[in-house]
């Protein structure tokens, strides 16, 4: 960790004791997939809008820690649209159109965190209703800008391979002197290496990754089945296919896996990790897939990757062979607008092809 994400760690710790105690339960249930960095935003985000609950009257509490759910439930429309009035007009810091759009994205992920995915001790969501899945936000980041982002932070052609190869083979070397994480790599290079294949080859989510079972693939068929949203927000399964290079990787782990990994018959998740203390395998978490990535990364020489940019490397490979709607059906976007950053990265990536072309004639 670096020493911002350090400094904004210990900011976000010291914060979130100030909000909602189901501020916190979203916090830690997003700290997997989100920096500290950008979970800090989104707390600051939620102290403004708070903040202004407390000044509007909309909320009979004295604290912020002591805003119930039960206010976030009666908020009207109404009551959205003048916030983000005040957003746009208030004398301290008028917000910009992105800043708005932002503020309240920050919001509706914690609204339908909590009307769809927290639970009260009866199997309840915590948030009955949620007035801001009505809220439409326009996207203001453009696919363009998303792609000047990512140029020269993704694998290209060849090394995809070479990081996988290096996972399998040429870590060992790198840590031969560290007996603790050599024989780490020796437990588990094999499953590492058939994540990273499977992300580079599938471009699967990491959450679609972690919650694969083993019953979910078909490697005849070279595909594996995972949730995913539709058009209406129903959560289905949909076949995601992968390349054959990720076939042999697969084999490779199921083959060790219930030896390696001690898994019991009742666990059907396919990639396993064993916690410490413990004598059998279970499933391995969204945050320990991301570690591992990070930790391979660094050593081959590109501390820049992480799971989501695997996916991005998979994407951009396969749309240079592919078109939009192929490319955005395999990754499961909503809208072919998220798709298009492709093909600005691809755009660049062939010009960088061309150039070396050149310079080898």
């Amino acid at each position: 960790m670096n020493l911002q994400k350090k400094k904004d760690r210990e900011e976000l710790d010291r914060r979130v004791p100030g909000m909602p105690w189901y501020v916190e339960k979203f916090v830690n249930y997003k700290l997997p997939d989100l920096s500290p960095s950008s979970l800090l935003e989104y707390v600051r985000d939620y102290e403004t809008f708070f903040s202004w609950l407390m000044a509007e009257g909309l909320t009979e509490a004295k604290r912020m820690t002591e805003i119930p759910l039960t206010d976030l439930e009666r908020l009207h429309m109404d009551s959205v649209d003048n916030y983000r009035m005040f957003l746009a007009t208030r004398r301290d810091h008028a917000n910009s159109r992105t800043t708005i759009s932002r503020k309240l994205s920050s919001l509706r992920s914690l609204f339908h965190y909590l009307s769809q995915i927290a639970e009260d001790e009866h199997f309840y969501p915590l948030l009955k209703r949620n007035v801001m899945a009505k809220v439409s936000i326009k996207r203001t980041h453009k696919p363009k800008d998303t792609a000047a982002k990512l140029e020269g932070k993704l694998l290209q052609e060849q090394e995809i391979a070479e990081f996988i190869n290096y996972i399998k083979y040429d870590y060992a070397h790198d840590v031969a002197t560290n007996k603790q994480a050599l024989f780490a790599h020796e437990q588990n290079a094999t499953r590492d290496a058939c994540i990273v294949s499977l992300i580079l080859n599938s471009g699967l989510r990491v959450s679609e990754l972690v919650n694969l079972n083993v019953d979910d693939l078909d490697l005849k068929k070279k595909l594996t089945y995972v949730y995913r949203k539709g058009k209406n927000d129903d959560t289905f399964k949909t076949p995601v296919y992968f390349r054959q290079d990720a076939v042999e990787d697969l084999e490779a782990y199921l083959r060790l896996r219930e030896l390696r990994y001690k898994a019991p018959k009742r666990e059907k998740a396919l990639f396993l990790a064993i916690a410490n203390g413990k004598k059998e395998g279970s499933r391995m978490t969204k945050r320990a897939v991301q570690e591992m990535v990070i930790k391979y990364a660094k050593r081959f020489g590109k501390p820049y990757l992480s799971v989501h940019k695997l996916r991005h490397s998979f994407a951009t490979d396969y749309y240079l062979r592919n078109d939009l709607y192929k490319t955005q059906e395999q990754l499961g976007h909503a809208s072919p607008e998220t798709t298009q950053i492709y093909a600005h990265l691809t755009d660049k990536t062939m010009e960088e092809a061309i150039d070396r072309q050149r310079s080898a004639d």
